[in-house]
């Protein structure tokens, strides 16, 4: 059974950054797309960025491009999301996902293991 364990969430001030990593265990973690997600208070939960199990290939949600980054190392069985320039609508909790078919699709249903997130939030 895979498991994955985000951290690096917190408060953080407008303009500033976090970093998010998760960890991943009992699976092919090299061969697993891998995704970030995030849900804010009554919202459904959207996609952030994926990357592809060999790192050569990433998304973006348009809301994130150019401030955050998706990466992954593959001898250390974690995937990072860079977050720079916060804004206060980046605050949710942030969720990694696993799609061990080793794509790295936009979509929620894509993905079998999720963690358990980790709170970010971004004060005005």
């Amino acid at each position: 059974q895979v498991q994955l364990v985000e951290s690096g969430g917190g408060l953080v001030q407008a303009g500033g950054s976090l970093r998010l990593s998760c960890a991943a265990s009992g699976g092919t973690f090299s061969s697993y797309g891998m995704g970030w997600f995030r849900q804010a208070p009554g919202k459904e939960r959207e996609f952030v960025a994926s990357i592809s199990w060999t790192g050569r290939s990433t998304y973006y949600a348009d809301s994130v491009k150019g401030r955050f980054t998706i990466s992954r190392d593959n001898a250390k069985n974690t995937v990072y999301l860079q977050m720079n320039s916060l804004k206060p609508e980046d605050t949710a909790v942030y969720y990694c996902a696993a799609d061990p078919w080793g794509h790295h699709s936009v979509g929620v249903p894509e993905y079998d293991y999720w963690g358990q997130g980790t709170q970010v939030t971004v004060s005005s």
